[in-house]
Parts: structure tokens; C-alpha cells; sequence
């Protein structure tokens, strides 16, 4: 886990997608993302398995969630190289 590594590119996935997890904008700039991300102290995951093992210690019953179905949960977001941003807010 890469823990608080927010680079451009989950700055600008978590700009882009944030409607998935929030009813309104919560953040309209990179400089407001990354504040936004250390608040809820997101993780920068390294492969699915690592964002269920992140989501099972954070205390979330995973029994019967598939890696689709992880991979679709509004608190997850998709990056490039098999990472995952995380946001529990």
C-alpha cells in the first residue's frame, strides 16, 4: 500500500469521479482534492487484493464481495498500472 502517495493522476481521478462517493463537488481543484484525500486519510492501493485487505482491516464485511464488485464500490477508484485510490469518508 502505498498509504498518501496522490500523485496527478489520483488528483485527477478523484476530480473527475468524486460524484460517485459525494452528492455535490467537494473539491473544484487538484490543490482541494489532495486536501479532501489527507482528511479521510485515502490510500493509493497497489492490486485489488491489497484494497480488500486496506477495506477488511478498515472493518468493512467483505464475505461475498467479488474483485468486480470491489472494483465498482463507490468508495474505490480505478488508476493506471493495476492501483486503486480508496477514499472512506
Amino acid at each position: 500500500m502505498d498509504g498518501f502517495g496522490y500523485d496527478d493522476e489520483c488528483l485527477a481521478v478523484f476530480l473527475r469521479d468524486q460524484g460517485r462517493l459525494f452528492d455535490e463537488p467537494v473539491a473544484e481543484t487538484p490543490e482541494e482534492a489532495q486536501a479532501i484525500l489527507e482528511d479521510v486519510l485515502a490510500v493509493v492501493c497497489d492490486g485489488i487484493g491489497e484494497v480488500r485487505d486496506y477495506m477488511d482491516e478498515s472493518g468493512m464485511d467483505l464475505s461475498g464481495v467479488t474483485d468486480d464488485n470491489l472494483r465498482d464500490a463507490a468508495e474505490v477508484f480505478e488508476l493506471s498500472n493495476d492501483r486503486y485510490l480508496v477514499v472512506l469518508a
